[in-house]
């Protein structure tokens, strides 16, 4: 008896894991803050169906018509916390069937069904026009576009109260003082890079008062420099800040550093008009 109910425990066990994996094209946003995180899983094809109130988290269920894959997400402190595999019925599917909500049609492949979703072209321009042909920019066609969502943080001003020692009156004094801090915000970046150049557009909240202007919010980048695993750039804020880009394209991190505390970091996909993929 000791042994079966070892068993029975170990395959539960073993049943529990294999529903407890993260997929892999969402891995990345645990830990990531739930505003940016969430318009990151509708980027990716995911899209919410409902949510589940716990004792010190929230539980959000997002379903991908193109994968039929069904997550739980956990949200606590304002972050996700886990992203776990859910059988279909949790996100208010039939196992193995078809999509309640209608969100796909169905293509005859071969002699048998096969789900084929009905994708929406992303919002955000990338390396294809809205004719298919390549995005151009000036001059320029576009050979690759971004859009990252992150953290950021920028340089603040801060009041603050309390006591503090006078030297010429040698006491305590009470009152206020203005301090330099740093603020921290979500936000998403959307990057165009071509052949020898590109640009940056910046949310307001990672542009200083003293600023460049940019063009139609979009600012250009120079010292480009496009390798296959790494991607290197600058773009000028002002005289003295000149914030350097790096993105990791094997994992699709971005980091942005300027004039401390101003920085950037965050993941990023490619917008390609069709299939997500990385790039």
């Amino acid at each position: 008896m000791k042994t079966s109910a070892m068993i029975v425990i170990a395959m539960a066990a073993l049943t529990s894991g294999a529903q407890a994996q993260t997929p892999g094209d969402i891995s990345d946003l645990v830990g990531a803050r739930a505003a940016g995180a969430e318009t990151a899983m509708q980027s990716r094809g995911y899209r919410f169906v409902k949510t589940q109130t716990g004792d010190d988290r929230k539980y959000g269920y997002w379903w991908n018509p193109q994968t039929r894959q069904c997550v739980t997400v956990a949200t606590m402190d304002g972050r996700y916390a886990s992203i776990t595999s859910s059988p279909a019925p949790d996100c208010d599917q039939r196992a193995g069937g078809h999509d309640d909500r209608g969100a796909h049609r169905m293509e005859d492949r071969g002699g048998y069904q096969q789900p084929y979703p009905a994708r929406e072209a992303p919002s955000y321009s990338g390396a294809a026009g809205a004719m298919g042909g390549p995005l151009r920019v000036g001059d320029y066609d576009v050979d690759l576009g971004l859009v990252c969502f992150g953290d950021g943080q920028r340089p603040g001003m801060a009041t603050t109260y309390g006591w503090s020692w006078n030297s010429r009156r040698n006491r305590y004094d009470y009152g206020n003082r203005t301090e330099m801090t740093a603020q921290q915000f979500d936000a998403s970046v959307m990057i165009q890079l071509w052949h020898g150049g590109g640009r940056i557009s910046l949310p307001k909240k990672l542009v200083p008062p003293l600023n460049s202007r940019g063009h139609d919010g979009w600012w250009d980048l120079y010292d480009v420099d496009v390798q296959p695993d790494m991607i290197h750039a600058k773009y000028r804020l002002n005289g003295l800040n000149k914030p350097s880009v790096t993105i990791d394209r094997r994992s699709g991190q971005i980091s942005i550093h300027g004039l401390d505390p101003y920085a950037f970091r965050g993941s990023c996909d490619l917008i390609d008009g069709k299939d997500h993929r990385r790039f």
